[in-house]
């Protein structure tokens, strides 16, 4: 039962892994877009594709922390302890990112949509960095299941440096394949070869990366580092599969077809690393059997994962298909939506003020 409830957890990893991380990794590109000017276009899609979903990627973060909690409590009390520092900086990363996400659109001034912007931007690199830090401190063995530990060195040995940039690095190569795919959708192609060189670049960087994260983890992390060798090796394979067949397409010009194996890639990567560190919850210091709750408990949690099966992920799946279909991202906003509302009101307060200007002129000076 325990194994199963494992499995049912780190469903909610991947799933938030893929549709997460390509919302964090589209901030990444936000950050780079340069100038208001010359990354408006860029700013444009990345408001369009995300805007319909970003909310709903984090019902998988609460999902996987709730059967966390709840399944194996001892764990996560060592995990909150011990590692309070980056997941509160997790904390505020996503209040932060969602709050100047949904205030840039609605900024009365220039000046305001460009701090909002900034927050949004710089949020999206921190967030997925401090979560990748966190991970690699439990990877390789620094977390204790009493949680006694120095919180402000914990999270900043090599692995966790590694997880942090390779989360950062993953997701915007992620969010660079979709935004590419979009744009290709919306026959914006200027924008499409844009974010396929984006990808491709991205992605080198991140092999590179992956590449001397082999040797990190080899010195820093050997108890995972075996497991990725022995069982997560096939999983481990076939990500580096799925990552050069979508930068394959990607140069054939088909950002569209790219989606697919980028995916595969990431969901492959992520399971690998969950049989490679199996049966550990806390590397090196206890296994996942000698932590678990009680039966009834996870009888419990097994009926609520069927009950939200039903009722909510169906839901989501299609919102996530109208997104990909481009019904949700249109570039003028439904005239009876909260946003064109919100344009109209805007435009009559600037014709009203300009009108009042005109009234306080001197006659002579009209």
């Amino acid at each position: 039962m325990s194994t199963l409830v494992v499995v049912i957890l780190w469903a909610g990893v991947v799933v938030y892994a893929v549709s997460g991380g390509a919302d964090f990794g589209s901030g990444f590109w936000d950050a780079l877009s340069g100038s208001p000017e010359e990354g408006s276009d860029d700013r444009k899609r990345i408001d369009r594709s995300i805007g319909p979903v970003w909310e709903a990627n984090h019902v998988w973060l609460i999902f996987i922390l709730v059967y966390l909690w709840t399944g194996f409590p001892t764990a996560f009390a060592a995990i909150v302890t011990a590692l309070f520092v980056p997941l509160i900086g997790v904390a505020v990363g996503i209040t932060l990112r969602g709050a100047a996400f949904a205030l840039r659109k609605s900024s009365s001034t220039f000046a305001q949509a460009r701090l909002f912007g900034t927050a949004f931007a710089l949020s999206s690199i921190v967030t997925p960095f401090f979560m990748g830090a966190a991970v690699g401190a439990i990877a390789s063995g620094r977390v204790p299941l009493s949680g006694d530990v120095d919180p402000l060195t914990v999270w900043l040995g090599p692995t966790s440096m590694l997880g942090g940039v390779l989360a950062v690095g993953t997701c915007a190569w992620l969010a660079a394949v979709f935004l590419a795919a979009d744009s290709a959708r919306d026959g914006e192609d200027e924008l499409a070869a844009a974010f396929s060189a984006r990808a491709m670049w991205s992605g080198v960087v991140v092999g590179l990366i992956s590449i001397v994260g082999i040797f990190v983890l080899e010195t820093d992390a050997p108890t995972l580092a075996d497991g990725l060798e022995r069982a997560g090796a096939p999983l481990l394979t076939a990500s580096g599969v799925g990552g050069l067949a979508a930068m394959w397409l990607l140069r054939q010009d088909r950002p569209g077809e790219a989606r697919a194996p980028a995916i595969a890639a990431v969901v492959a990567i992520v399971v690998g690393w969950g049989v490679g560190q199996y049966p550990w919850i806390l590397v090196d210091e206890v296994e996942i059997d000698d932590v678990v709750a009680g039966r009834a408990t996870l009888i419990g949690l097994v009926i609520a994962f069927v009950g939200a099966a039903v009722l909510v992920v169906p839901s989501l799946a299609w919102l996530f298909r109208l997104t990909n279909l481009g019904q949700l991202s249109a570039h003028e906003p439904r005239a009876d939506s909260s946003l064109a509302l919100l344009n109209r009101l805007k435009a009559e307060a600037l014709a009203t003020d300009e009108q009042r200007s005109e009234n306080d002129l001197d006659p002579a000076d009209r």
